[in-house]
């Protein structure tokens, strides 16, 4: 393997940085006290490619590599990971699901709106008794012939309010288990769709975070996303991917803590001297770098064997495993560093462990991450 970027990828890089610096940083702040989602900066975003990165030039997408999606998700998510989650799910879950597994004509009418920042997808698994169990689902989706009834309630949805089409993974057949659940394209404002109230979050309070509800909500038989019963593999196979985008969030939190812990250790004085200088803060920097950077080489192994073709769902899960733990350990230290300052806005550390948690906890806990690992190393 070798990781040396190219000339292509630190073009790419640097436009993400640019643009964090630029547009997301000013008003960040604000955004996370207010809750508020950077709507006017969507469609920015979308002019410079960011939202359908890794999806088929010849449905508006940039046709880009893993490696080049993980570099715009560190980059942005060292500024904002509110709006860095955003196009996450855009990106690995939504566009990636329908470019991989929808049909022509989905691509067409839905693939080609969401890549350019016209229009913004979300993806509903999570339910109040089924988030990581997919196979708990009580959301149903009942064949009427031509189209599907589907009723039940989704939460902790990305984009909740903010998205245009909806990927909605429903229960079809019961008694069929895994094999009896199917994924459905839903449009906003459909009879029956409402939208809850927004969740109250810690962190990542730009996000916009919602519960969904569906009563006897009518979709077309051509929403259904692949053959009967393959919702489950759909799934799985969206959430693996967007396991490596989580641990580039987690990777690009801790990366921009570290960053300014690292400038504030350089001005702070202390006892006659930079307080960098002195070796309770050096040995907290040096670990915050090493983590930092063996974070760094798993999630860009994940990328890699994704863009190879290969099984990633293992080294997927190992990344963000790790980059998840880095980012709250990082941010945290980031903290004491700036000592008094660390707990005040201003110095935006205290906002970053706050966003920091949440790596841990969405696209599958720790825990489960755990489980699918040690099935990885298990199962010879």
């Amino acid at each position: 393997m070798d990781f040396k970027l190219t000339e292509e990828h630190i073009m790419i890089r640097d436009a993400a940085r640019d643009f964090a610096k630029t547009e997301l940083l000013p008003g960040v702040i604000e955004r996370d006290e207010k809750q508020e989602f950077p709507k006017e900066l969507v469609k920015k975003m979308g002019d410079l490619g960011f939202l359908g990165m890794m999806a088929s030039p010849e449905y508006g997408g940039g046709g880009m590599d893993t490696i080049s999606y993980i570099l715009v998700m560190e980059e942005l998510s060292k500024i904002d990971a509110s709006a860095s989650v955003m196009v996450s799910v855009n990106n690995s879950l939504v566009c990636w699901g329908l470019d991989t597994y929808g049909s022509e004509e989905q691509k067409k009418k839905y693939l080609t709106k969401l890549t350019t920042g016209e229009k913004l997808g979300a993806f509903c698994l999570s339910e109040p008794e089924a988030g990581s169990d997919a196979t708990s689902q009580r959301t149903t989706a009942i064949d009427q012939g031509d189209h599907y009834i589907l009723n039940g309630t989704k939460n902790w949805i990305t984009n909740g309010s903010s998205a245009d089409y909806y990927l909605v993974i429903a229960q079809t057949d019961r008694e069929k288990k895994h094999k009896g659940i199917n994924a459905f394209i839903v449009e906003k404002g459909v009879e029956g769709f409402e939208i809850g109230p927004k969740e109250q979050k810690m962190g990542i309070r730009g996000s916009d975070t919602h519960s969904l509800n569906f009563n006897d909500v009518k979709v077309p038989k051509e929403n259904r996303i692949g053959e009967d019963g393959f919702g489950f593999k759909f799934a799985m196979k969206t959430l693996s991917g967007g396991r490596i985008g989580i641990a580039a969030q987690a990777l690009g939190i801790a990366s921009g803590a570290y960053e300014l812990a690292l400038d504030y250790s350089k001005q702070r004085k202390a006892f006659g001297t930079e307080i960098c200088n002195h070796q309770a803060i050096a040995f907290k920097l040096a670990d915050m770098y090493t983590s930092i950077e063996a974070s760094r080489h798993l999630v860009m192994r994940a990328a890699w064997d994704k863009d190879q073709g290969q099984n990633y769902d293992l080294t997927g899960a190992m990344a963000k495993v790790y980059a998840s733990k880095t980012a709250m350990d990082v941010t945290t230290e980031a903290v004491q560093v700036h000592g008094g300052n660390g707990y005040v806005k201003e110095y935006h550390v205290e906002r970053l462990m706050r966003d920091a948690k949440i790596t841990q906890i969405y696209e599958g806990t720790s825990e489960i991450q755990k489980i699918v690992i040690s099935r990885g190393i298990l199962k010879d």
